[in-house]
């Protein structure tokens, strides 16, 4: 029997049995569920082949994707030679995965689904020197299994958010060299659910930011995101010089407090392991602001420097396109704390920053919330068991003044309607094209996010979060660096030293790329439809609690025992 332990707000396990699902899974072909389930698929796949096709129809490619490889939908009796080109798994680390971010794969769905995804072995790889580890939940046996190269990197830091049991089993699986860490958790009912890899290499460092925890499923079965981008060692000449997303990670990184350590890095020498090491490195060229929170009560200068306020701080120093003003939010996660309207407009206050490139503020965006619905859990790939993932009650889903920002879960385009998110996005949106994106562990909760206090002048914070925002830049084309590959590539075959601008949009987008030579269309995989489609009368907004007597595809009900 394996238990999920339950992160954010939520301490409690519920255990899966991913042996007997699987044996269900196969038991249940023959019948009438089976059935259903595969006439779904097919559904979805012929949808999701629609859209695919209008994209290589526009002659459309994927930023992110190597020269010449296009979205194509996959083979089917009777398409066209035009559309039988099957996409080819594309190596991560050789094109502009600094601009954008990835979903991860997921097992069981169609091949082209999982075009341009990411597993850990793609992440993690080459000759690590020295890999710190951050997250909420670890499975030591999984990951050592998911990612044997693990076991050569000479020190391992493990940052990670259990206690008990599960803090005894990873101490007696970890291999001798590995240290593991609990941050501080000063205000009760946090958690540290930061979900992040820092890995050290000769030629420099690779940051990582991800949903996922490291455990099996969320790996395989879950809708999840990832970025990554590498960074060179610092020149000693540039010792100084500091970027915006230096001083955000290694304040980030000295408020978890683990125990310094010192280790010998080739061509380095010996050196201290602590939040400060991490300024030897040249950050300059990152694309992404980090967007952090930490536990504490946080006054003066720090209260912008954490949290929704940290996110407020940074837009408001941002211009956008007009066609934002007054456009809507999007808050989609996989875990809802107990929330009132006030908090709500807080939070809708500081996602709506920002200004309009004529110099006004672009206004309050009207919010609305994806979020599965109990259909969506039931005919999913892992059935009622997705739910276990999904962990609010039925108190904090069905508070009356949430109604109006319910909106359905729909990934035809990726073909992820039936993989549940764990994925935690935060975006504002017109259209096809977007504002800004965040991708984060932060869920819908005060604790992720702080909350004002004392007439606006401190920010409670309860857990430890980390998120990436891509905005809209200006940028120099250079070399992209890579710490694996032998020979980096300039950004899209962009002439160097030339000044471009990037665009924001989704998959779904058609606009002409040409219209607009010194923009860049960045095209983020967002993973679900916009605008987002309400929830209709029988949509019913999932919750863990609650009882449920239909019977999943598996032909179970929920809860699986008792």
């Amino acid at each position: 029997m394996k238990y999920v332990n339950l992160g954010d707000e939520h301490q409690s396990s519920v255990p899966m049995d991913l042996g007997s699902i699987k044996k269900e899974r196969r038991h249940s072909e023959e019948d009438s569920a089976a059935v259903k389930r595969n006439r779904q698929i097919m559904e979805d796949e012929a949808l999701a082949r629609t859209l695919q096709e209008s994209f290589t129809e526009e002659n459309t490619t994927v930023s992110g994707m190597t020269s010449g490889q296009k979205i194509s939908p996959p083979d089917s009796a009777g398409s066209s030679g035009k559309h039988n080109e099957r996409m080819h798994s594309v190596d991560p680390l050789k094109d502009m995965l600094s601009l954008t971010f990835r979903l991860m794969r997921v097992q069981g769905l169609p091949s082209w689904t999982n075009t341009s995804s990411v597993t850990i072995q793609d992440v993690i790889q080459g000759e690590v020197l020295l890999a710190v580890l951050s997250n909420y939940m670890v499975d030591m046996d999984w990951l050592l299994s998911a990612c044997p190269s693990l076991r050569k990197v000479p020190h391992v830091l493990v940052l990670h958010g259990q206690d008990g049991a599960s803090v005894e089993l990873m101490k007696k699986l970890k291999p001798a060299n590995w240290i593991l860490h609990k941050p501080p958790l000063p205000i009760s009912f946090g958690t540290h659910h930061s979900k992040a890899m820092l890995l050290v290499y000769p030629q420099g460092i690779r940051i990582v930011v991800h949903t996922a925890n490291l455990i099996h499923v969320d790996w395989n079965y879950k809708s999840q995101g990832l970025w990554m981008q590498d960074f060179p060692w610092k020149d000693t000449k540039d010792l100084n010089k500091k970027a915006p997303f230096e001083n955000d990670l290694v304040d980030y990184l000295s408020a978890l407090k683990w125990p310094e350590f010192r280790v010998n890095l080739p061509e380095v020498g010996d050196v201290n392991i602590n939040a400060a090491f991490f300024r030897k490195f040249d950050y300059s060229n990152s694309m992404v602001r980090l967007i952090g929170s930490v536990p504490g009560y946080h006054v003066g200068p720090n209260i912008r420097k954490w949290g929704h306020m940290k996110l407020r701080n940074v837009l408001e120093e941002c211009m956008f396109d007009k066609q934002f003003c007054k456009s809507p939010l999007i808050y989609q996660f996989s875990s809802l704390g107990s929330l009132d309207e006030k908090w709500m407009s807080e939070f809708a206050y500081s996602l709506s920053a920002g200004k309009s490139d004529d110099g006004s503020q672009l206004g309050i965006g009207k919010p609305l919330i994806v979020w599965p619905t109990v259909e969506d859990v039931r005919c999913s790939i892992e059935g009622y068991a997705a739910g276990s993932c999904i962990p609010s009650p039925q108190k904090n889903v069905e508070k009356d003044f949430l109604k109006k920002y319910w909106s359905r879960w729909k990934a035809d385009h990726v073909g992820r309607c039936r993989a549940m998110p764990h994925i935690k996005t935060f975006t504002r949106y017109s259209g096809q094209n977007i504002a800004w994106f965040l991708l984060t562990s932060s869920n819908l909760s005060k604790a992720a996010w702080g909350a004002l206090q004392k007439n606006n002048t401190q920010l409670m914070i309860r857990s430890y979060e980390l998120g990436v925002l891509f905005l809209p830049q200006t940028l120099q084309s250079v070399p992209q660096f890579s710490c694996t590959e032998r020979n980096a590539s300039n950004r899209d075959g962009l002439a160097l030293g030339k000044t471009i601008k990037t665009k924001l949009v989704t998959l779904c987008w058609k606009g002409d790329e040409e219209k607009e030579p010194s923009t860049k269309t960045v095209r983020l995989p967002v993973p679900y439809q916009l605008p987002p489609q309400p929830y209709g009368t029988e949509d019913v907004p999932w919750s863990w609690d609650r009882r449920y007597t239909k019977k999943d595809v598996y032909g179970s009900v929920w809860p699986r025992h008792g």
